[in-house]
């Protein structure tokens, strides 16, 4: 269908949905190139709904990226919400791109964001939308090829069937290679494009690999089927962060998060064993304060944002941080700029840093200690007492913030209801300091999430929690946080189970997916929509079961489904990792002590075959001793 006439029928149904500005485009900033004149046409896909999509910092960083390719264009095109979905298939209106309302099947390339893993029906909602077969061999070479890339990607395997082939690592620098490659091969056929991108470092292609299982239905091996196909596919990482992204797009309507991003530093060097994203992101970046400062004048004057969140697993930790907000302070503090910090540690939050980031405002901070006794903080290796909460608690109500927002964690195997119950304790002593600064003005808001084991972390072997036990522990929290000035947050255990399940499945997960999306699963990350009866009736129907991805414990011998993607981090230092969680031994910050997790190494050993090394391993240098001078360049890379 040509763009005429899907604008011709959008102009019939857009006064029938909620929101219809999520699906005109024209937003300021937005980037429309001259179609006919451009050779190579990328369609970039977040799969879920506008108001989340547009404030996804990877969607903005590939578009500008391919965007300045001269001979290359990049269109938006998220989910519709179900109102528009009935329209569009009632009226016979294929999935479009936000940018020129070209049909997706017009596309060279389509690249779907997975950061997290409700989102896979949706991938294959908006496949079936675009009039594409969902499964990957379906498709030939008069389609877009299909990629997908993002954290839900380190294990690949449930989403094999649907996605040619996938980015493990980072973004910037691959989707240009990869782009290159499909368009070089233009007209080739499908399995000899798909063979020159599975050479690309960082690309998987999954047809290229078979999986042999046991009796038990654990993995007995995935190995190439192809010639010259790696047996494990290294992650790509970015060596240098390429400059912020400034020029946001500025939405239609309001979305989740009305603020402009800037990533101050990538990867984390703390270490905690439930951390996926601070696992498979090492080795730690840091951009410069000058960068960071440049960064912010040019979204201010793009876009007219008013709120800056600079963002990073750790901000705290970022080794400029001070400099950084006393330069946001003396430049902006007469203007109304709000600045963000929305990962701070309780360790390196300190009462300097909390002045400089107050604001007329005074909401709230967020800090998230997971755990409340020493004995899973030990576990978790992420180790803050109980007097340092409260420390930080006083200086953040001393200062007029009237509320605190923790996350904690329940549902690890050796929690018991002692530790839970010290949740509860901390946070009421937390209360009643606010309560003898400001009174009844305090709050105390505590969010808790149940613990999913996550691939390529130490505790990729371990089982999650019972239903019963998790049911246990929510029923102490409820009935105890509760009352003046404590507010409780709880996620279901269905959806937790359902995260779980799919976070360390295999290839054989895809037939429960495609099955559960035509029963009508879709947008399983939003709560009314998660329809669990429907995911066990598809498990059940296919052979399988949520205990085995789920509650059962591990083999420290098992080949894992994800083993052939190399995040770089050593399968034998996850190993010995866990097993110091058993003994509630911990490690240090990788800042003050290097523990050889492979990171380094196992690149030089990679690369410099072909290509010399972009940067090298720096010498360790604990925090305390680092220089904070705000306009030095850190090096490349601090070993994580």
């Amino acid at each position: 269908m040509q763009p005429a006439e899907i604008e011709r029928k959008l102009s019939r149904i857009l006064l029938k949905v909620t929101k219809p500005g999520r699906y005109v485009g024209g937003e300021f900033n937005s980037v429309v190139k001259n179609w006919d004149t451009t050779d190579f046409r990328v369609a970039l896909a977040f799969p879920d709904i506008y108001d989340l999509a547009m404030s996804n910092l990877g969607i903005m960083l590939l578009y500008q990226q391919l965007n300045q390719q001269p001979d290359m264009l990049a269109e938006r095109v998220f989910a519709p919400w179900t109102d528009m979905e009935d329209l569009m298939r009632a009226q016979s209106v294929p999935l479009y791109s936000l940018e020129t309302k070209h049909a997706l099947r017009e596309f060279d390339l389509l690249g779907f964001s997975l950061p997290y893993e409700q989102l896979f029906t949706n991938v294959l909602n908006m496949l079936d939308l675009a009039g594409m077969p969902v499964q990957s061999k379906d498709r030939d070479n008069t389609y877009p090829l299909v990629i997908a890339g993002g954290h839900a990607c380190y294990n690949p395997e449930p989403m094999a069937d649907f996605i040619d082939a996938f980015v493990i690592g980072e973004g910037e620098e691959i989707i240009v290679e990869v782009a290159r490659t499909v368009q070089a091969m233009r007209g080739a056929s499908r399995h000899d494009q798909l063979l020159a991108i599975a050479r690309i470092q960082g690309m998987y292609v999954p047809r290229f690999y078979d999986v042999a299982y046991h009796d038990d239905g654990t993995i007995q091996a995935t190995t190439p089927n192809q010639p010259g196909i790696p047996a494990r596919v290294l992650k790509r990482i970015v060596p240098i962060l390429p400059k912020p992204f400034t020029k946001f797009l500025v939405p239609n309507i309001d979305t989740v998060h009305n603020r402009a991003p800037i990533e101050i530093m990538r990867g984390c060097t703390r270490g905690c064993r439930f951390c996926h994203a601070g696992m498979i992101t090492r080795p730690v970046r840091e951009r410069p304060v000058p960068e960071v400062m440049d960064a912010i004048a040019e979204i201010i004057a793009n876009t007219g944002f008013e709120e800056i969140s600079l963002l990073s697993l750790s901000s705290s930790d970022y080794v400029y941080v001070h400099e950084l907000t006393q330069a946001v302070h003396d430049k902006y503090h007469e203007s109304g700029l709000s600045l963000s910090l929305p990962s701070l540690r309780l360790e390196s939050a300190s009462a300097e840093l909390l002045d400089r980031l107050g604001d007329t405002r005074r909401g709230g901070f967020t800090f998230a200690p997971e755990a409340a006794t020493e004995k899973m903080r030990d576990i978790i290796n992420k180790y803050v007492p109980d007097e340092q909460v409260l420390e930080t608690a006083r200086a953040v109500y001393s200062r007029g913030w009237r509320t605190i927002k923790f996350y904690f964690m329940i549902g690890h195997p050796e929690e018991t209801l002692e530790d839970v119950q010290a949740i509860i304790n901390l946070c009421k002593a937390v209360l009643r300091e606010g309560q003898k600064l400001i009174g009844g003005k305090a709050n105390v808001n505590v969010g808790v999430s149940t613990f999913i084991p996550k691939p390529h972390t130490p505790f990729q072997w371990v089982p999650q929690d019972t239903h019963q036990q998790v049911r246990e522990k929510l029923a102490l929290l409820k009935d105890q946080i509760r009352g003046h000035g404590l507010h409780l947050r709880w996620n279901k255990i269905e959806e937790s189970e359902f995260e779980g399940m799919m976070s360390r499945a295999d290839r054989r997960m895809g037939r429960v997916i495609e099955r559960a999306w035509r029963m009508g699963c879709k947008f399983d990350a939003w709560n009314d929509n998660h329809f669990h009866d429907r995911w066990l009736k598809a498990l059940e129907l296919e052979g399988l079961t949520a205990h085995f991805y789920t509650h059962r414990e591990r083999a420290l011998d098992e080949v894992f489904p994800w083993d052939h993607i190399d995040a770089a981090v050593h399968k034998k230092f996850l190993l010995e990792d866990y097993q110091m969680s058993l003994r509630r031994e911990t490690r240090v910050d990788c800042r003050d002590k290097c523990f050889a997790c492979g990171i380094l190494p196992k690149f030089k050993e990679e690369r410099s075959q072909t290509e010399p090394m972009a940067w090298e391993c720096p010498p360790v240098k604990p925090m305390a001793d680092r220089k904070r001078t705000g306009g030095e360049r850190l090096p490349n890379v601090v070993l994580a």
